[in-house]
């Protein structure tokens, strides 16, 4: 018998970004049917492991899972049963009552909760700071790094936001790529791209992004997308490794292993958890 989905069980994940695709990777590959929700235009920066970046190009895969842009509910259902991940843009949630998901996970990291309740469905999940367990979600994920990463917390809060991005080789904030002026990001550079120190990585309305080190180009927000200075548009990996722009990373793994324990943990979750043969009998 091979394992198919637990058609039953929907997850609807509202965000696709980098650590919402840590927990997508996981769901999906321990078979459940998962739908993403989306902004119109997406603001995150490591595109080449994002679900929501099938928003921009159509389609995208990440680690043998593909998502694509479904353009209706309806549309959902069909990518649903041909085994892909639905993304679907709905800022505000309008699909939810129709998709009647079982679990919904907020993970678009607001760092505050932008309207998430307990009632959503009958298993709510949240990432990071901004949401109390037991109150408007069932269970929060752990996203800080540390020895509660991915940790599920079912009474209280996660951790509170830090400001401070992970520290690589000894470089912290110098490896986040900001905006200086508000406007449209230009790049002649790509993902995995190599760079070289002091070299020019982008421009925002005549003003230079410059690399503070050598390293790989890992992110780099859609060039569609209006920024204001100081907001985050990329990330430059000091450890060289082109291999890693094209992975999900370690901490977003940890976090979808918490998500996907939360799911199947859950009693509410359980009666929803039939396993079907996809394979012929002979």
């Amino acid at each position: 018998m091979a394992l198919a989905f637990f058609s039953r069980a929907l997850v609807l994940v509202r965000g696709g970004g980098d650590l919402a695709s840590g927990a997508i990777y996981r769901l999906h590959r321990a078979g459940f049917p998962v739908v993403v929700t989306e902004l119109e235009l997406p603001v995150f920066v490591r595109r080449a492991v994002c679900y929501g970046e099938a928003v921009y190009s159509g389609a995208v895969n990440v680690e043998g899972i593909t998502a694509r842009r479904a353009g209706s509910v309806d549309d959902v259902q069909r990518l649903l049963a041909a085994g892909e991940v639905a993304v679907l843009v709905d800022p505000d949630g309008l699909s939810i009552p129709a998709l009647q998901p079982v679990v919904m996970v907020d993970a678009r990291m607001a760092k505050v909760n932008l309207g998430t309740r307990l009632t959503d469905a009958p298993l709510v999940i949240a990432l990071g700071p901004g949401f109390t367990a037991d109150v408007d979600c069932h269970a929060v994920v752990e996203t800080n790094r540390g020895h509660n990463l991915g940790r599920v917390i079912y009474i209280g809060t996660a951790e509170a936001d830090t400001g401070e991005p992970g520290v690589m080789h000894g470089y912290s904030q110098s490896r986040v790529l900001r905006a200086p002026a508000a406007g449209y990001v230009q790049s002649s550079w790509t993902i995995g791209d190599m760079i070289q120190a002091g070299e020019v990585i982008a421009s925002v309305n005549g003003q230079s992004v410059t690399a503070a080190f050598s390293g790989v180009l890992r992110g780099l927000i859609h060039e569609r997308v209006w920024v204001e200075p100081g907001m985050k548009i990329g990330d430059l990996d000091p450890r060289a490794n082109r291999d890693n722009c094209f992975t999900i990373s370690d901490k977003s793994l940890a976090v979808g292993g918490g998500v996907l324990e939360a799911v199947l943990a859950a009693p509410q979750v359980r009666p929803y958890l039939t396993v079907y043969e996809t394979a012929t009998r002979v």
